[in-house]
């Protein structure tokens, strides 16, 4: 009997980490399917890394070891060969148990129904993550961790989550064509304790979109809150496992953030609310409580901040209707709330840059951040280096991946270029991302463009600030400006000319047969 690994066995696991891995319609088309083939958002390359393997390693270096991976169904082959194959950099101490959902491109599934789905496997406390999540090195996945133990002990909180600063790129950076930016949330926090007491909804925001409306038993019982619309939801929640209870009461809910989390948050000051979900919310355990130790932990900070409001009103409604006024009735209401607590993580911007890769501005956002980071431009092993033309100009700012070829007098700055890409002659591609497997003839000019994989571009053709989607083909000598190229478009055009051409020949061309080629071509 191995005696050390028997006692290893008997360690109860703390938490589970449920990842999820969607289909990033936000990102289209370098999501679309390429032919049979899926392009999952989770193995799209940022500096030549799937950004899975970014997640996958933030949870390993918390000591989480066991990871729920939801997907849709058709993305699981692909991603089960990255996760198995040896190719992912991803670390191998990791317990990965890949579940798939029936979902399509053109709809979508909620991040409650997939929690209600999949609570079975889910035993204990968990942490939801998202596949797109890419914080720094300065906001570990243990910090969040460790708030929740505290505040779990302290006062039985349900719930940890983290906003970070939202990156507001400038005016015209980006093409409109690419996508509109995330619209600004505006929250409401208490520093001293780290709790999150409001988020706007998209009804709160319909039913006033110029105010704030808080119930004056929220603000007696934290006098001195913050707001601001300027942090992003990271959609990284550590919760207890309670939290599965109450969406199978609440199947109605489907988005975490947009529903459930908001009307978590009401519960907090609401007492016939706490009173109905009690028994979910806050169970009976045999866990001695830690908070007289706590109250008088150094590590508790207690200090009062001043209200900082980021430009947007604020309203309570009338005392009558929503609670009462004074502090000393405020705690009277709340009662044992405490154990209703939501708490928050605010990551501000001079803490280091976080982003959702959720967008393709996004996306191009975060392969540049990341590029400046690096500490190597080109490949480092001599088979691949000598690929390379000695006369191609490549700036230190450039990552080049292995088995692409460059040839002479082509010039690259700025840029991801993914593996086994060819580079023609008289090349110029500034501040671009290309996937694996891109082909660019000579003479091409490339200027801040995102290439899907497989995207093959022509002799002297010009492309500026567009993206494609995977196996796209630009013509020879074809220029384009911001736009999005996908294959129903390139596959309409050959149709197009070949009617026209025939049109010609035999002089039986009609009004009719020109309208049907417009609406074709659209």
């Amino acid at each position: 009997m191995d005696i050390e690994r028997s006692s290893v066995d008997l360690v109860k696991r703390e938490f589970l980490a449920v990842l999820l891995a969607g289909f990033g319609n936000e990102l289209l088309p370098l999501t679309s399917d390429h032919g049979d083939e899926p392009c999952p958002k989770a193995l799209l390359p940022v500096v030549n890394k799937p950004m899975i393997d970014y997640v996958l390693n933030w949870i390993e270096q918390s000591g989480i070891r066991d990871v729920l991976l939801i997907c849709p169904a058709i993305h699981r082959p692909t991603l089960y060969h990255h996760i198995h194959s040896g190719t992912s950099v991803a670390p191998s101490s990791l317990n990965i148990d890949l579940q798939t959902y029936d979902e399509s491109q053109d709809t979508s599934v909620g991040t409650c129904t997939l929690l209600r789905h999949f609570s079975s496997r889910i035993p204990e406390d968990f942490v939801l993550v998202p596949c797109d999540f890419i914080p720094p090195p300065s906001l570990p996945l243990s910090l969040l961790l460790d708030k929740f133990r505290v505040d779990a002990i302290f006062d039985g909180s349900i719930a940890t989550t983290c906003w970070f600063a939202a990156h507001r790129p400038e005016k015209g950076s980006f093409p409109d064509e690419w996508g509109p930016s995330p619209p600004p949330v505006p929250i409401v926090w208490d520093e001293p304790t780290g709790t999150l007491l409001h988020i706007d909804t998209p009804d709160d925001l319909d039913r006033n979109p110029e105010e704030i409306e808080l119930r004056m038993a929220l603000l007696s019982r934290y006098p001195r809150t913050k707001l601001s619309s300027s942090f992003q939801d990271s959609h990284v929640y550590v919760c207890r496992r309670s939290v599965l209870d109450v969406l199978h009461e609440k199947r109605h809910f489907d988005s975490i953030r947009e529903e459930f989390v908001p009307w978590l948050l009401k519960v907090h000051y609401q007492r016939t609310k706490r009173e109905k979900y009690a028994r979910f919310l806050n169970p009976i355990t045999n866990t001695t409580s830690q908070t007289l130790a706590l109250k008088h932990s150094t590590m508790l900070s207690r200090h009062q901040n001043n209200v900082s409001h980021d430009s947007i009103g604020l309203h309570t409604k009338d005392p009558s209707v929503s609670g009462p006024t004074s502090p000393m009735e405020a705690d009277g209401d709340y009662g044992d709330s405490n154990s209703f607590r939501v708490g928050v993580i605010i990551h501000r911007a001079d803490a280091g840059f976080a982003i959702r890769v959720n967008t393709i501005p996004s996306f191009l956002e975060m392969n540049r951040r990341l590029l400046s980071q690096t500490t190597y431009s080109l490949p480092t092993d001599p088979k691949n280096r000598s690929l390379i033309d000695q006369k191609a100009q490549i700036s230190s700012d450039t990552m080049i991946g292995d088995s692409t070829q460059v040839s002479e007098r082509t010039t690259i700055k700025k840029s991801v270029i993914g593996r086994h890409c060819v580079i023609g002659k008289m090349v110029k591609i500034v501040g671009c991302v290309l996937l694996d497997h891109c082909v660019i003839e000579d003479g091409a000019k490339l200027d801040g463009c995102i290439l899907g994989k497989n995207t093959k571009v022509g002799a002297k053709a010009e492309l500026s600030r567009c993206v494609t989607q995977a196996g796209y083909e630009v013509s020879a000598g074809e220029s384009v400006k911001g736009e999005k190229l996908d294959i129903s478009d390139w596959t309409a055009n050959p149709e197009d000319g070949d009617d026209e051409g025939s049109d010609e020949e035999t002089g039986e061309g009609t009004d009719d047969d020109d309208d049907d080629g417009d609406d074709e071509s659209d």
